[in-house]
């Protein structure tokens, strides 16, 4: 009795050791990741800066906006905590307001592709009006949103931001779902669950990679979805304050800006991105519907 205590006791250690290598392996591929991509990002921005024939005076390298945001130089007529100051709050707010799409967006995005799983009708009845709101520019029916719901309300960036982030992450949802196996569908229909259980015990964890796709693939759509917002009806946050910084001539702040939410951006994405491979190591699922 007592060798087969030790020994199921034997075999949870085994799984917990490995479930801490995969979790490792997982934590370390996703800083590499980070890691590259950053370098990337910094070589083709340096690129452009220094070969594009761009003054000096507009275009801000790496270093350039490292030194306005952490160094004060003895004749500067602000420090940099008080640059800092300025920009962080606007940081702030396009967080803030690409979460409000980001949520929005993907829970509207789901529910959609369960509703269009469990009914051809109600698919054939949206998609179209999707296929058509996704052809259109967001710029040219911008000012029927904000007609709708009030130019720089919380309303109005929650729609902007639920456009860009819905149908792409709608797409990737509606794939995974799809990809349910038939087998076991019809499994838990032998056993008289209907199509609503089939879809809750059977495609909805099936398409977990899927899922997890569309939220990465959603977390710079989001943040883009914010600055147009700021920029098209609030005027708040960094959308809406590169514009103006631009008018002033503050190209250091400018630049400053779309680094600090580029920055951001990546390390948003490289989180889900390492959820992503916790969650589906734990689950024993690849990353198909990457």
């Amino acid at each position: 009795m007592s060798a087969g205590v030790a020994g199921v006791a034997e075999i949870r250690r085994e799984v917990r050791a490995e479930g801490l290598r995969t979790a490792g392996r997982s934590v370390a591929r996703a800083l590499l990741n980070a890691v590259v991509t950053l370098a990337i990002v910094l070589a083709l921005w340096q690129g452009v800066v220094s070969l594009g024939g761009i003054s000096p005076f507009v275009a801000k390298g790496p270093l350039d906006v490292w030194n306005h945001l952490f160094v004060t130089e003895p004749d500067a007529f602000a420090t940099a905590a008080e640059r800092r100051a300025v920009l962080l709050p606007l940081v702030t707010v396009t967080l803030k307001d690409a979460a409000l799409g980001f949520v929005v967006g993907m829970a509207i995005a789901v529910a959609l592709a369960m509703a269009f799983t469990l009914s051809k009708t109600v698919e054939a009845g949206v998609m179209p009006l999707a296929l058509l709101l996704r052809s259109v520019p967001l710029v040219s029916i911008a000012p029927v949103i904000m007609l709708l719901t009030g130019r720089g309300t919380p309303e109005s960036v929650a729609v902007i931001g639920t456009i860009v982030v819905l149908f792409p992450a709608l797409a990737s949802v509606l794939f995974g779902l799809s990809q349910a196996n038939p087998q076991s569908v019809d499994l838990v229909r032998v056993y008289g669950g209907g199509n609503l259980a089939a879809l809750l015990k059977v495609a909805v964890p099936g398409a977990l990679p899927s899922l997890f796709a569309a939220a990465r693939v959603s977390v710079p759509g989001a943040v883009t979805g914010a600055l147009l917002a700021e920029w098209l009806s609030t005027g708040k946050g960094i959308g809406g304050n590169i514009v103006k910084f631009n008018a002033a001539a503050q190209f250091d702040n400018l630049w400053a800006c779309v680094a600090i939410i580029t920055l951001v951006t990546l390390v948003l994405y490289n989180l889900v991105l390492l959820v992503e491979n916790l969650v589906l190591a734990e689950m024993g699922m690849s990353q198909r519907g990457s």
